[in-house]
């Protein structure tokens, strides 16, 4: 895995990185971690993940756009869990498994993959410094930083922060779909969530379901990610699954919850990310725009 920056903190682009980190630490997963990217990392993008937080987009100080304590814990809670799914021990938390950009382009994990284009203090040519240190005038050890605060996270079976609940279901409903009706579950905030097996079958929509990765494959070739900043986090304290496009490098399009060992998604994010038509008071769903 590896960690990048010297981004605005809004940056959001998919493409180049797994997951993003936004200023406020909200997490963009725009990738599944099980697929390649192959511009993040010279000659280290091959069975890797890379997690970039957007900060360090400072003109012309970087500095005056530092990470952010939120991005850092974000970052550090992903990394975590990330390993957790891996079945990584805090003690496998190494440079050789987990590193900064300026280690990577160091070669500090005793791989010679290139010449070394990282901090000049590292005897490279200071074209890549990301995370050399988390912030300004500190102490250049900021991979083994980041890998200390990983390594202390590992041991939360959960992605809940703390003092958090768990999301929970308040009641069950029903609402129109497509002319019939979907049973759905209506949360503390009054978002109502259905079976994503529910609402793909009723919009005919092939799919396969992964329980190994959790992941829903989509078997659909006119759906475009909008890769939404209100996007399910690991904080509303379920395991998350997510629900991606076969082929290319499998784009995520939205991301929900297991709960009783199925999977459940937020219906009107589901209708937003599939371009269904959306009817409110009462709130119902009609077909799919151009289908």
């Amino acid at each position: 895995m590896d960690f990048q920056s010297a981004l605005p903190y809004s940056w959001v682009r998919s493409g180049l990185y797994h997951t993003i980190v936004a200023g406020d630490g909200h997490l963009h997963r725009l990738h599944s971690y099980t697929i390649d990217l192959n511009a993040h990392t010279w000659r280290r993008n091959s069975n890797a993940v890379a997690i970039s937080c957007a900060c360090m987009g400072g003109r012309p100080d970087p500095w005056s756009m530092p990470p952010t304590e939120a991005q850092i814990e974000a970052m550090c809670r992903e990394v975590a869990a990330v390993a957790l799914s891996w079945d990584w021990q805090a003690a496998e938390i190494s440079i050789e498994r987990v590193m900064t950009h300026a280690e990577a382009a160091s070669n500090r994990d005793g791989r010679l993959l290139h010449d070394n284009y990282g901090p000049v203090a590292w005897g490279g040519t200071g074209e890549r410094w990301d995370f050399l240190q988390l912030r300004k005038g500190g102490p250049v050890d900021g991979g083994e930083q980041l890998r200390r605060r990983v390594r202390e996270l590992l041991g939360e079976a959960s992605g809940v922060q703390a003092g958090e609940a768990a999301l929970a279901f308040r009641r069950s409903a029903s609402m129109p779909a497509r002319g019939r009706s979907l049973v759905v579950e209506i949360d503390a905030n009054g978002s109502s969530w259905a079976l994503a097996a529910d609402l793909l079958a009723l919009y005919d929509i092939p799919y396969e379901w992964n329980p190994a990765l959790r992941r829903i494959l989509i078997g659909s070739t006119d759906i475009a990610p909008a890769y939404r900043d209100d996007g399910v986090q690991a904080s509303i304290g379920h395991p998350l699954f997510e629900m991606g496009l076969q082929g290319g490098n499998a784009p995520v399009i939205l991301r929900g919850i297991l709960r009783d060992d199925r999977a459940w998604c937020r219906v009107l994010e589901f209708a937003q990310e599939f371009g269904i038509t959306a009817f409110f008071e009462p709130f119902a769903l009609g077909e799919r725009r151009g289908g």
